[in-house]
Order: C-alpha cells, then structure tokens, then sequence
C-alpha cells in the first residue's frame, strides 16, 4: 500500500547510516518529507543528496542529539522549513563494549547523555511543537533494554531508560489529550554500521566466535536483521496504521527473547 505517509513530516537522528538511514528512505518512499539529522556532517549530507537525486524529498540537518541548543534549533528549522513535524524517530545512539569493572565513569556518562538524554531532549521539543495537532514520537530502544548482556552495562542502562522514558511520556501525552503516540523499537541484531564497529573493538576470534553463536544458537531466525526489515515497523509506527498503539514495545529480534 503505497503513500502511507502522505503529507506527513518526518524527522530521523542518526539519520546518515544504519537504521535511521533505511528508516528514511523507507519513510520518503512513503510519502514522506523527510528530514534526517547526525553528528556526521559530510555523511549526512551526502546521503540525503543520494535520496534526493533519486526523487525523494529528503533533506539534512547536522545535529547533536546532546546539546539542547542544537535540539531547539532542528526541530524549530524543520517546522520553518516544512510548516509542521508529525513524527520523530529517536534513533541516534552508540555502543561501546566495556564490562563493568573495565567501564569508566566517562563512557557511562557519554552512553548516557547520547542514548538517554539526547531521547529525552527529543521527546520533549517534539511534543512543544505536536500538541495541539497529534502526532507520532518513535524512541530506539533495543532488546538490550529488556534483557541484560554482560559487556554492555552502560547501554543497557540506556536502552532500558527509554524503554521507560517512552511509556511515561506516552501517558503525559495521552492524559493531556494531545493526539501525540509514543512508542519504543526494540531491535535484535542489525548488520548495521554500530554492530560492525561493535564486532570491530572485539578480538577477532571473539568477534567471530559471538557471529557464530549469535546464528546457530542465539536468534531462532539463524540470522541478524538487514536495517530495511526494523524500518518497516518504524513505518508502521509513523503511520496511521498504528492509531490504536502508545506505550508499546515493539519487538524485532528474530524470535532472540522468545526463549
């Protein structure tokens, strides 16, 4: 069904690779006009100029989800630019493998300040700028956020923070009656640029044996997910198709927590 996103503004951090990237192609092929933002600059802005040159209509803001100044500044722009924001996906996020003992408190902090408070940042200049007209806020969680994984304590946390942040901030909006849905994606595995450079700070026989396990034991599917496949369901959450859904988690794992 195409065009279900006709007419609908859409705004995607993170936006220059990996899922934020499928996410805006998918959105703009639906209709969209989408407006991807990231810290990287040159990326960026090539990569909205690749979707636009194919007929898209997307186009490229560079952003610091951390800095509040810089979250004022894009959402405002965008709603100069387009006249309105009907949906934000929150999907700007790093992360870095560090057990507990061997994390410091400067890589606890950054983790944090990305994947939490720049979600937080987002969800509240998002809603200033919905209430009264409805909308459709889209936070990044992850798996990780539900169940724990030994060498990743600080993305957990976060991921496990906007699994929440999410929920609360649905029922503020929901309490307020301000039309505004706010959902949580929780992916699995993604062959995405951050799992690559995951995969890459590993030693090589440990990065190959977790692939190894990941596929034969780990995802009852036998493989990680193509970026494409998370984008659908953030398609479906822009969409009017999921009218009924805030405070939801969805879950695209490969069938990883079903076990």
């Amino acid at each position: 069904m195409a065009g279900r996103l006709e007419g609908k503004v859409v705004l995607i951090t993170g936006g220059a690779s990996g899922i934020g990237l499928a996410s805006a192609e998918a959105c703009a092929r639906e209709g969209a006009r989408v407006v991807i933002s990231d810290i990287n600059g040159t990326e960026g802005a090539a990569q909205a100029q690749r979707l636009a040159a194919a007929g898209l209509e997307v186009a490229f803001i560079r952003h610091d989800v951390t800095s509040e100044g810089d979250w004022r500044r894009v959402i405002d722009d965008t709603v100069q630019r387009h006249g309105q924001l009907d949906v934000l996906v929150n999907n700007a996020g790093i992360a870095v493998i560090a057990p507990l003992e061997e994390e410091t408190l400067d890589g606890w902090r950054r983790t944090q300040a990305i994947n939490v408070e720049g979600v937080f940042l987002g969800c509240r200049e998002a809603v200033r700028v919905m209430k009264g007209r409805g909308g459709s806020i889209i936070n990044l969680s992850s798996i990780e956020g539900i169940i724990g994984e030994p060498l990743v304590p600080a993305y957990n946390a976060s991921k496990g923070a906007v699994r929440l942040l999410t929920k609360s901030t649905a029922l503020h909006c929901a309490q307020n009656g301000y039309g505004i849905r706010v959902n949580s994606v929780h992916p699995g595995y993604v062959g995405t640029p951050l799992m690559v450079n995951v995969l890459g700070s590993m030693p090589a026989s440990e990065a190959a044996a977790l692939q190894q396990e990941l596929v034969m034991v780990r995802i009852p599917l036998g493989r990680p997910a193509e970026p494409r496949e998370i984008a659908h369901g953030i398609v479906f959450l822009a969409s009017d198709e999921s009218s009924y859904m805030t405070g939801s988690e969805l879950v695209m794992d490969g069938g990883y927590t079903a076990k």
